[in-house]
């Protein structure tokens, strides 16, 4: 009981320092001038603002739910013959993450370098022996800042980026955990709506750049060797850069992106976030798109959500957004995981990243960016099949709302900073 009280009061110091000294923001104000996704000057922006460049000759591939994401990616792994880099926020107890753990063991065992880094509060749950045997086989296994009374304030810093890199050449990266949750088509609550990506291309080596970070940081070691850095070759006519973001190093970079992209919208813009909580500057910058005739139409969970508090916080914030014409669904079979936004049919951003504090301010977080019409297109149509099953929630509904709801949302509010 003693070392349970110890870990909650140390928990909640660390909390409190990580917040300390953080209200600052680099973006204050209004963009003001952006160019459109379709203008090359927003390539360049975006790759001087956010970093790396973009590089042109990728093929990004979208994957949509489990049945579609967790077969090429257990695929990928036992075909690897050199390297198997591994972040992930989710590894929780269950089916698929015994089969993750013994495709790795497996390649392990046969001589592949095989580095895992797992978030600590994210794979909390795991079972114990799937640990020990990944171990046991040769995989080189970190958990991503576990408590530490020198370092109470780490254990808010989480790291919510899912990146998968095999052999150098194959990634993968998206919005899904290794969890029975993800697994099926999103056909009822106990399998979760999401996406996922398969990346070939010179993009490839800065997934695997962005793994690199938090490796040396957990590690302290630096890997130079061919299989995690092999020549890359043109795999497709995508334009793409993954970029980064963590408290310490380019904590703006998120909050930035979607800026950037609701400002460069001129006719669409469509967003589906699982945790959304927009701050004032956000919402001013979507009501701003809506008000230049920009359609912003957004997906969020409904009922089914993994987090009804920040559901409550969300709610709360709505009323400017209906006001202004945005169209707000909530998804109804089950919950929505998704972080994805398409603009204009051209340029779209996927990865681990929320529209929430967390992942603009507290979380390591790696999304990938393209400029592509024919991802594009994909993506809206994985939307259009979404609203379908979404309900749409009109401002008049949202003013009517009982004052119980009200004063939930008012109080979920109030602990938004660490939402």
């Amino acid at each position: 009981m003693t070392i349970i009280v110890i870990t909650i009061i140390a928990c909640a110091l660390g909390l409190w320092l990580a917040l300390r000294g953080r209200d600052a923001r680099i973006v204050l104000h209004s963009i003001e001038d952006c160019p459109e996704v379709t203008d090359p000057r927003f390539a360049r922006v975006l790759g001087a603002l956010l970093s790396p460049g973009l590089l042109s000759g990728n093929r990004i591939e979208p994957l949509q739910n489990g049945n579609e994401i967790f077969p090429p990616m257990l695929r990928a792994i036992r075909a690897a013959t050199t390297t198997i880099c591994f972040e992930t926020f989710v590894y929780w107890e269950g089916k698929i993450g015994r089969e993750f753990a013994e495709a790795l063991s497996e390649r392990a065992a046969h001589g592949v370098r095989v580095c895992l880094l797992l978030d600590y509060i994210g794979s909390v749950s795991m079972e114990t022996e799937l640990l020990e045997m990944m171990q046991q086989a040769g995989c080189e296994l970190v958990r991503f800042h576990p408590p530490s009374f020198l370092h109470p304030s780490r254990i808010n810093n989480r790291t919510h980026r899912k990146l998968l890199v095999v052999d150098g050449r194959i990634g993968f990266t998206g919005g899904v955990g290794i969890a029975d949750e993800w697994t099926g088509e999103a056909e009822d609550p106990d399998h979760w709506r999401d996406c996922h990506f398969r990346i070939l291309g010179p993009v490839v080596a800065q997934l695997q750049s962005v793994f690199m970070v938090n490796w040396i940081k957990a590690r302290g070691r630096v890997e130079t060797a061919a299989g995690f850095f092999p020549e890359l070759q043109t795999e497709g006519e995508d334009y793409a850069h993954m970029f980064h973001s963590s408290p310490d190093d380019g904590s703006e970079n998120i909050r930035l992106m979607y800026l950037l992209g609701i400002r460069a919208a001129r006719r669409t813009l469509q967003l589906t976030q699982a945790y959304f909580l927009p701050d004032e500057l956000c919402r001013k910058a979507l009501t701003e798109a809506a008000g230049r005739g920009v359609r912003v139409e957004i997906i969020v969970p409904g009922k089914h959500t993994d987090e009804r508090v920040v559901r409550r916080a969300s709610r709360g914030c709505w009323g400017e957004l209906l006001e202004a014409g945005i169209r707000i669904h909530e998804f109804q079979p089950t919950n929505v995981h998704s972080k994805v936004i398409v603009v204009d049919s051209h340029w779209c951003c996927v990865g681990s990243a929320n529209f929430d504090n967390r992942s603009f301010r507290l979380n390591d977080e790696a999304n990938l960016g393209v400029l592509s019409p024919s991802l594009a297109k994909s993506l809206e149509e994985a939307f259009a099949r979404d609203l379908a099953r979404a309900r749409e929630i009109t401002l008049d509904e949202w003013s009517r709302r009982p004052l119980r709801e009200r004063i939930a949302e008012a109080l979920a509010r109030r602990v938004r900073r660490i939402l």
